[in-house]
Order: structure tokens, then C-alpha cells, then sequence
């Protein structure tokens, strides 16, 4: 009997919800109590000071060192009276997570008593320099060459975890490349903000600044922790190397939506409690569509402090997951067979007058700039679905793209039919060089009736990558353990690069005699047709949607390595420089990073697996072999040779079997062993990538293939991991 399985089992089956401390106050009454935010720099900051910094928040105005000891006081005395004894800069290097380096307040005084003091300056507070060698840096920083800066980002508030004063800053190299996911992303954002401005202007002179939104959905798994820690799969890679489907998943549909297990209610409401203290507004928590698989999203907010307040929240729902005894899964694809987890990001883009660009409004003016947002969307999505396809992709995603209602690994966009339809429209519309406004009202191209038709004019599309949804574009293929910067500083950057193109465009044609609108509405349907080919609201998982998306020349790339080469197009690297986002050597840097992880990656799986193989599975089918042996050779003893052969006929096929699947599964981890010390010898981090991908993975599947077979053969009470029955329904 596998002694560790079943006590994990039966641990878990004992399990009962945790009591939690509920507050006693409505949550907006606690709401953002340990974040610095605009209510406590009223109090603790002068009234010179808090404008100053707002104004460097709102209008990106950058601050000057004395401000900073001014806020450095200030938010020192209130972290003090909140219990912090330490503080930290608060960052996002190349690794997927955040990092810290705690330093206590207490400095040291020279003099005959040797005292001390609780000291926090300006300098501190605006800038660190913390150890950058270890990092991953794709080159840019040599291991002896330590120095990195981290530099404060005023526009996301610090705030306390436990005795800890958390600054959320930027991290840049001595040389000053990013060596970090926030600082592209803050440059997208001015990106998109200058541009989007200059757009707008042609509709409304008043706009001064266009902000970025961002409302992400987190999907994750929860699995007990005592079944977790007996899988060294789970521990190790946080997926299942192994495993059978369980008998009954997600078929019946059973669990989406469904009442919430208790233990899992009890995990729900902690996280609620501790994220209304850092500001997160959290409004959203269901079961998904996979059994123990769960959904939390919050209202929508600008996209720098969303994604700060995304990666605070993962991990908070690690650390509160513990004390309800489970382990938290964020990984794309923890199990074979059922849904994986994304993190759809909802994107939009909205003005400081309070307009919302992809929002249609009650004039045929206004809908014209919304078609035109709309419009310059697709032409940037479509001129760089490759790289958005990049921004998302990584070795965890690549099992959940495609598969159980992930979108496919094309970048497509999905309309709906009655907005695809006015397109048309305006598509097939006759030139005229005289048209107006008013002739553009006059001639029902759909455009004045579109706020009528795009309130939930049609069904959602679960296949599509990035789909419309009435007031914004949901960005489905992030994966659920994503840093979403990269993302929407790809998205950001490309729309940005586009409308600047876009503006180019009109002015243009006004020098040449065109009307503002008339040049609007020339390029409107000329832009209509050329990015058609991105538009599609079929089924993303058909073969014949993948043979369609190669003749219409967009990327059906698949393998992982080559997948990140959009990164290094040429006309990826002129529209990042155009936008002011990265350089060439960052972005070199970056795809450097990205292919020794996805290495790293399948290089761990592939050690993890062998030694399960080896020192698990197969001495436990060797046993369970031996015992069918041992009874089959009792039964030709006890019984006469033609009944014998007649009762031990299906322990002999048995036999046979667990001889084809130990042999295979040896064979198969041999050559595994050999394909990764073949592609270890290779010095280019693509190309050992590359050979990873093709030469090492696929042991993966077929490895896996046999113990899976196994697991139907062995004893029950022999097999020595948890199961998928065990592990996706105990909760």
C-alpha cells in the first residue's frame, strides 16, 4: 500500500473550513487602510507637498529630490504608527514575480552612546541599488557587474505587508536598460497617452490625457496541501507530469458556477478582506468551468496600478491559501484534460473628460471617433498579431492555448456579426469629396445606431484571443501565472505606434484639400480593408480556421522559441524605438531571457519525470508485476496445465502489458536523458531553446503516456501519487 497517498487522502477528506477573523467594519470603511494613498497623504503630508505629487501622478510630472524627503517623512510616519519596522523597494524583474530587499528603519548614530534612529530620506524612498547580477538580464548586466538601480514609481501607492513598507519602483541597469516589466510598460502608457491625445483632438480640443484600463480575471486551481506535497510533479513544476483523467472532470458542467465548497468560501472571503485593505476592489469570485477551479476579478482600474494590484493579489492568495491548508495553482495547464487557467485582460482606453474611446456614444461624431479607435485597434493588432501572440506566450501557456475553451495560438479578433456588419458598410460606402458631418449623418451607414446594436449585440466568442465586448477588448490568450505587463505594454505600444500613424495619415490629406472628416472617413474604410483579415467570429479550434489564418498570412506559429522571434522583427524593433518603449539591445535582452527560461523549464520537467519514472512508478509496477507472476505461477501449480492457462489467460496479458509500458517508459527516459545532454552543449540560448522544444518535449508526452497506462493496471492501493479523482474533488 502506498502508505504517503493515502494518509495525504485521508488528511485532506479530515479538512475543515478555517475560521477566519471577519472585520466588524462595512469594507469601505477599512477599504485601502494599508496603502499610502491620496486619504493618508492628506494626512500626513503638507498640502504643497500632496499637489505636487499628485500632479507628478496625474499630469506625469516629474518630482524633484526635496519633494521627496517631504513625502519620505511623511509616509515614514505612517508606516511607523502602522507597525513597519522596515521598508523595501518593490520591483518586477524578468522572472514572472516581484522581489524585495528588506531594510529597517533603525540607522546607527556615531558618538559616545552609540544610539539609534528610526531613519527614512528622500533618497531612500526615490531610489535603491540592489544586487542586479543575479537577475536575469539577457546579457546586459555581466555577473561581476552587480549594480542595478530601483527608482520609485510615485503613480502606484506604497503600501505595508505584515512589519514591511512595500515602495513599488522601476528597475533599470547601471546603463540604464530596463531591466525590468514596469518600466516598458510605464513607457507604453506615456506612448498611448500622447498619441491617443493627438487623435482625439480631432473630435474634442479639450482632451489632455488619455488613460489606459485594465480589469483583469484570475482563474486558479486549489489543491490540498497534503495531496500536493505527496505529487513531486505538482511540489516541482506545479503541473501533473502524469496522470490519468479521472472518470468524471468537467463533463457535465456540473461545477461552473456552482455552489462554492466551504473551505474554498473560507479562502474567498480572507482574500476579499485582505485585499479591500490594499485597495484592491475585488468584486467578482465563482467556480469555474474545472473541477476545484476558481475565478476572482475586480473593478476595472488604470493599468499600471491593476497590474501592481494583480501581482500583490497572487501573492496574498499564496500566502492565505496556506492557512486554509491548500496550495494555490497558477500554472496555465496543472492538469491533463480539463480547462487550464488564463487571466483575461480587459483593455480600454478613456479620456480625461470622462469619454470612453471603444464606447459608442449618441452622435454620428462621436461614433465616428469610436469607429476610429475601434479601427486603429484592429490595423495595430493586425500588423502585429505576431508579437502579441509573443507577449503572452511561454512553455505554460503552450498547453493551455488551443484547448478545453483557451484561445488558439492565432491572434484573431472577434467582432460579433453586427458590428462586423456596419464595418461592412462603411467599407462598400461610395467616395464623395464633398461629404460633411452632416451628408455622414444622412447617409445611415449604421454608424448613429451603433450604440443600439453593440450593447450585448451577440454571443461571446470562448475561441478568440481578442475579442470585443461592447466597451472594450478582452485579451483571453494571458496566461494566469503572467505578469501582465508584457502584454499590455505590447498592446499599449502597438496601438500607440499605430494612431501616431493614423494622425500622420489625416494630416496628410487635409494639406492636400481633404476635410477633417472626409480625411477621416477616406482612411477609415481604407484601414477597414486592410486589416479585414484579423476579423473572425468562427470557431478558433477548427482546422479549417487554421488553413483559412494561413492564407490570410497571419501567424500560426506554434513552436514556443520561434514564437518569441516576433520580439526581434524588423518591424517590431522600429515600432518600440518609434514609440520610445525598448531599444534593440533591451529587446535582444529580453528574448535572451525568455528563451533560457522556457528551457529551464521544460529542462526541470524533463528531470522531474525521469526520476519519477525511475524511482516511482516503474518499482511499483516491477511489484505489481511481480505479484501477478507469483499468482500465475500458484495457480499452474494448484491446477492442471489446460485449466491453469484457461484462469491465468488475463493475468498473462496483464504481464505482457506492464512489460510493453516499464520498457517503453525506460526506453523513452534513456533517450530523453541523452536528447538533453545533446542540446546542453549548445552555447545560443535560441537554439538550445529551439532543441528543447523539439528534441526534448515530446519525451514529455509519450513518457507520460505509459504511466498513465500503468495507473489503469497497477493496484489501487499500490499506485503511489495522488490521483486526478483525488486531487480536482476533495476540496
Amino acid at each position: 500500500m502506498s502508505t504517503l497517498r493515502f494518509r495525504a487522502v485521508e488528511e485532506a477528506f479530515k479538512r475543515v473550513p478555517v475560521e477566519i477573523a471577519v472585520p466588524h467594519q462595512l469594507p469601505s470603511e477599512y477599504f485601502g487602510k494599508n496603502v499610502f494613498n491620496r486619504t493618508q497623504m492628506a494626512k500626513y503630508l503638507s498640502k504643497e507637498t500632496m499637489n505636487t505629487v499628485l500632479d507628478a501622478i496625474d499630469q506625469g510630472i516629474t518630482l524633484q529630490r526635496e519633494i521627496a524627503d517631504h513625502v519620505a517623512a511623511g509616509m515614514k510616519m505612517w508606516a511607523i504608527e502602522m507597525g513597519a519596522t522596515h521598508y523595501t523597494h518593490w520591483f518586477q524583474p524578468l522572472t514572472e514575480g516581484t522581489a524585495e530587499k528588506h531594510d529597517s528603519f533603525v540607522d546607527y548614530v556615531n558618538g559616545p552612546s552609540g544610539s539609534i534612529i528610526e531613519r527614512f530620506s528622500g533618497k531612500l524612498l526615490a531610489q535603491q541599488e540592489p544586487d542586479a547580477s543575479s537577475f536575469p538580464s539577457g546579457g546586459i548586466r555581466n555577473t561581476f557587474e552587480a549594480r542595478g538601480y530601483t527608482a520609485w514609481d510615485p503613480s502606484s501607492p506604497a503600501f505595508i505587508i505584515e512589519d514591511t513598507l512595500c515602495i513599488p519602483t522601476v528597475f533599470i541597469s547601471y546603463t540604464g536598460e530596463a531591466l525590468d516589466y514596469k518600466t516598458p510598460l510605464l513607457k507604453s502608457l506615456s506612448a498611448i497617452d500622447k498619441a491617443a491625445v493627438e487623435v482625439c483632438k480631432l473630435f474634442d480640443p479639450n482632451v489632455k490625457k488619455v488613460y489606459s484600463y485594465l480589469g483583469w480575471e484570475q482563474e486558479y486551481f486549489l489543491v490540498d496541501q497534503a495531496l500536493y506535497f505527496a505529487r513531486p510533479d505538482l511540489n516541482l513544476t506545479e503541473r501533473t507530469l502524469m496522470g490519468h483523467e479521472s472518470a468524471k472532470n468537467q463533463q457535465l458542467e456540473d461545477h461552473y458556477f456552482g455552489a462554492v465548497p466551504p473551505r474554498v468560501v473560507a479562502f474567498m472571503r480572507e482574500v476579499e478582506y485582505e485585499a479591500y485593505k490594499y485597495g484592491i476592489p475585488l468584486k467578482t469570485r465563482h467556480n469555474e468551468v474545472a473541477p476545484n477551479q476558481f475565478e476572482i476579478a475586480p473593478i476595472y482600474g488604470e493599468t499600471n496600478l491593476a497590474i501592481d494590484q494583480n501581482l500583490l493579489i497572487m501573492s496574498l492568495m499564496h500566502k492565505i491559501a496556506a492557512k486554509h491548508n491548500f496550495k494555490l495553482l497558477l500554472h496555465e495547464k496543472p492538469f491533463a484534460g480539463v480547462n487550464g487557467s488564463g487571466k483575461h485582460n480587459n483593455w480600454s482606453l478613456g479620456t480625461d473628460t470622462g469619454v470612453g474611446l471603444f464606447t459608442p456614444g449618441k452622435t454620428a461624431h462621436d461614433n465616428l471617433r469610436f469607429v476610429t479607435f475601434l479601427i486603429n485597434t484592429l490595423m495595430a493588432v493586425y500588423k502585429h498579431n505576431s508579437l502579441l501572440k509573443a507577449s503572452i506566450m511561454s512553455a505554460q501557456n503552450a498547453h493551455r492555448l488551443g484547448a478545453n475553451e483557451a484561445p488558439p495560438a492565432i491572434i484573431s479578433v472577434f467582432l460579433g456579426s453586427q458590428l462586423s456588419a456596419v464595418l461592412d458598410k462603411i467599407e462598400e460606402s461610395s467616395d464623395d469629396d464633398d461629404i460633411t458631418m452632416d451628408e455622414l449623418k444622412k447617409m445611415k451607414l449604421g454608424i448613429s445606431h451603433i450604440p443600439e446594436v453593440l450593447i450585448d449585440n451577440t454571443d461571446r466568442n470562448r475561441t478568440s484571443p481578442f475579442a470585443f465586448t461592447g466597451n472594450r477588448f478582452e485579451f483571453r490568450a494571458v496566461g494566469a501565472s503572467a505578469n501582465c505587463s508584457p502584454a499590455m505594454s505590447a498592446l499599449n505600444a502597438v496601438v500607440a505606434n499605430q494612431l501616431i500613424d493614423f494622425k500622420k495619415e489625416i494630416e496628410r490629406k487635409m494639406k492636400s484639400g481633404m476635410k477633417k472628416e472626409q480625411a477621416i472617413f477616406d482612411t477609415i474604410r481604407h484601414y477597414i480593408k486592410a486589416c479585414k483579415p484579423i476579423r473572425f467570429d468562427g470557431n478558433g479550434y477548427s482546422d479549417e480556421w487554421k488553413e483559412e489564418a494561413k492564407k490570410r498570412r497571419l501567424d500560426c506559429e506554434t513552436s514556443v522559441p520561434l514564437i518569441f522571434d516576433a520580439y526581434l522583427s524588423e518591424e517590431t524593433v522600429k515600432m518600440y524605438e518609434n514609440t520610445s518603449v525598448l531599444n534593440e539591445r533591451e529587446l535582444h535582452a529580453r528574448n535572451e531571457v525568455k528563451w533560457e527560461t522556457y528551457t529551464k523549464k521544460i529542462q526541470i520537467e524533463a528531470r522531474v519525470l525521469g526520476d519519477l519514472s525511475m524511482n516511482h512508478i516503474i518499482p511499483v509496477a516491477t511489484q505489481y508485476q511481480s505479484m501477478l507472476l507469483d499468482n500465475l505461477y500458484k495457480m499452474r501449480v494448484v491446477f492442471d496445465e489446460e485449466k491453469a492457462a484457461r484462469l491465468s489467460k488475463e493475468d498473462a496479458a496483464l504481464i505482457e502489458d506492464i512489460a510493453t509500458h516499464i520498457s517503453a517508459i525506460k526506453t523513452n527516459v534513456d533517450d530523453m536523458v541523452e536528447a538533453r545532454k545533446t542540446a546542453n552543449k549548445l552555447e545560443d540560448a535560441r537554439e538550445k531553446a529551439i532543441a528543447y522544444h523539439d528534441n526534448v518535449e515530446p519525451f514529455l508526452n509519450v513518457i507520460r503516456y505509459h504511466i498513465d497506462k500503468l495507473e489503469l493496471i497497477v493496484d489501487n492501493q499500490m499506485w503511489p501519487l495522488p490521483k486526478y479523482r483525488e486531487l480536482l474533488f476533495i476540496s
